[in-house]
């Protein structure tokens, strides 16, 4: 086991209290289903509405602050929601601009190192241009200061959204670089679950626009890399425990819309 029991029992926690703070917050939306209701109840509808509605907000209530707990064991540093900061030079804007165009039109392929270091050169070049970039949903900083930030995306991302997800991670890097030309960055999407299990992660829709091996991590990548190498499982044994526990607290909850 990977995870020693103070995690165990603060990961459990959050997943108490954000299943509990959603059931004390959540309402049904008022629509009318009836042929749903008659068929299935209301009790199932509202279970159906209720997951659908927690797994919008999975990642800011559940993933962070799980991965913090994780990362404050092993690393230096740990941050959830943080600003990467406000300002980003001209030049460096010019150059991720540039590696979007090339990637999308495939005169290019994916470089994480390359493209760091080619913002690296221009960080601080032309004017500096005040931004508000994306909140870096889990960032960790090792003993010797290498940062890796981390935007957490759901199982399944829009593939067309990918540019854009491209754009956020060297914006992150550039914004960074702009206070501190030094640093030694690493800027990843992370996916915190195969929806494809037991088959591969269908990586293909990234591989024209992210640098797979230095961009992405998925499920035990992730949540290993945060922990150690059995952090994965215990984490699904972790919701596992908690589930078993909070049954009847659901079934309860639930019911009370046949009513």
């Amino acid at each position: 086991m990977s995870l020693n029991s103070s995690q165990i029992k603060q990961i459990e926690n959050v997943l108490k209290n954000s299943l509990r703070n959603k059931f004390k917050n959540y309402q049904p939306e008022p629509a009318s289903m009836p042929f749903h209701t008659r068929l299935l109840g209301k009790d199932r509808l509202a279970l159906y509405s209720f997951i659908h509605s927690l797994n919008t907000n999975f990642g800011t209530t559940i993933f962070e602050p799980v991965g913090l707990v994780l990362a404050k064991q092993k690393f230096k540093h740990a941050w959830s929601q943080h600003i990467a900061g406000n300002k980003i030079s001209s030049e460096s804007q010019k150059k991720i601009q540039s590696v979007i165009d090339g990637l999308s039109t495939a005169e290019i392929t994916p470089d994480k190192h390359k493209e760091i270091e080619e913002i690296r050169k221009v960080c601080q070049k032309g004017i500096m241009i005040n931004i508000k970039p994306t909140r870096i949903d889990l960032m960790v900083q090792t003993n010797d200061d290498e940062l890796f930030l981390f935007d957490i995306k759901t199982a399944k991302p829009n593939a067309g959204g990918f540019k854009e997800f491209k754009r956020t991670l060297l914006e992150w890097v550039a914004v960074i670089f702009a206070s501190n030309p030094v640093a030694k960055i690493n800027s990843l999407i992370a996916i915190p679950y195969n929806p494809y299990e037991p088959e591969k992660y269908n990586r293909w829709t990234m591989r024209g626009m992210l640098d797979l091996k230095n961009e992405l991590k998925v499920a035990d990548e992730f949540w290993n890399f945060l922990g150690d190498k059995d952090t994965y499982e215990d984490l699904l044994n972790c919701f596992q425990r908690v589930g078993i526990e909070l049954r009847e607290e659901i079934d309860i909850h639930f019911k009370r819309f046949n009513k």
